[in-house]
């Protein structure tokens, strides 16, 4: 029997620092490059801090101190049971730019760690001094899509379904994290065809076998569909109603199958500061690799303006 992957398997070598960062009552594995002003990058399902490998070292070489972090039950992070609900995790974020001994940040969210990254900005607008959205509607305009766009945004949402089954992370791991990695090729774009995607596919493969990772990966989309029955949930839109007011860049894929570019361009009615929009034409769902050079530009320009 092949054993499972651990926690070591995602302490790749380069030119970054690991180190554990404690914060919101967890310990978060982040991975460091370069000194200057906090930039904090948030990964995506089902990924790690690995995914910005190529703009830690570009922003580290620009003059930022660039900081990527697995989130709350990924990766090397702590994996406790509960706490994958929007308020949560947004206060992880809130509580590592702090940890890190900084006021705030740029945030850089893809994915999951996009919708995070607009709700710390919702919650906590103090610690986002600018804001850069990857491949991620905004949760009020997701939800919009999801219940308005059946064969459309619900159609490519429909593993958020399956994720509500008891018990599905040991079907998402099973045969080497097989569903996982079908999803990925399915999202990436021409990209899927490359070597360096392989190499990533295999990453994560082995990051969400890792023990209760899947787990804790589903439970924040378990969460939404917990959420939306109860009072919590009901707060929850209620406060997300609430402007942005940090300055938004929203990036996204032409190409991107898993949120539809329809669905992510409605994102802007929610910021009151300046908001711009750009859709990468070409790109999957995974752009901050596919088109490394251009997602980076883009993110040293906002922060530059």
């Amino acid at each position: 029997m092949t054993p499972r992957p651990d926690e070591s398997c995602v302490l790749v070598d380069g030119p970054w620092t690991h180190r554990f960062v404690g914060a919101n009552g967890s310990r978060f594995h982040v991975v460091e490059a370069g000194t200057g002003p906090l930039v904090l990058f948030l990964h995506g399902f089902p990924e790690t801090w690995y995914g910005w490998r190529h703009q830690l070292t570009a922003l580290a070489d620009a003059g930022y101190r660039a900081v990527a972090v697995d989130l709350r039950g990924y990766g090397a992070s702590d994996k406790p049971p509960r706490g994958y609900d929007g308020y949560t995790m947004s206060a992880d974020v809130d509580g590592l730019i702090r940890a890190l001994g900084e006021r705030d940040a740029v945030l850089v969210g893809h994915d999951l760690g996009g919708l995070v990254a607009w709700m710390a900005a919702a919650f906590h607008p103090p610690r986002v001094r600018r804001l850069v959205v990857c491949a991620a509607a905004h949760p009020l305009r997701l939800r919009t899509g999801l219940f308005s766009d059946p064969r459309g945004q619900l159609s490519a949402s429909r593993h958020l379904l399956k994720f509500q089954v008891p018990r599905y992370e040991h079907v998402l791991t099973r045969d080497d994290a097989a569903i996982a990695a079908q999803l990925m090729t399915d999202w990436a774009g021409p990209w899927r065809t490359s070597a360096e995607f392989a190499h990533y596919l295999a990453h994560c493969r082995q990051a969400i076998q890792i023990p209760q990772a899947a787990f804790c990966a589903l439970e924040a989309y378990r969460w939404v569909f917990r959420g939306a029955l109860r009072p919590s949930g009901r707060r929850f839109v209620k406060l997300m109603q609430q402007p942005i007011t940090s300055p938004t860049l929203h990036l996204h894929g032409g190409e991107d199958t898993g949120v539809l570019p329809r669905t992510a361009q409605g994102s802007g009615r929610y910021v009151a500061a300046r908001y711009e929009w750009r859709l990468l034409d070409g790109v999957g769902h995974l752009l901050q690799q596919e088109v490394p050079d251009v997602v980076t530009a883009e993110i040293l320009r906002w922060i530059k303006e």
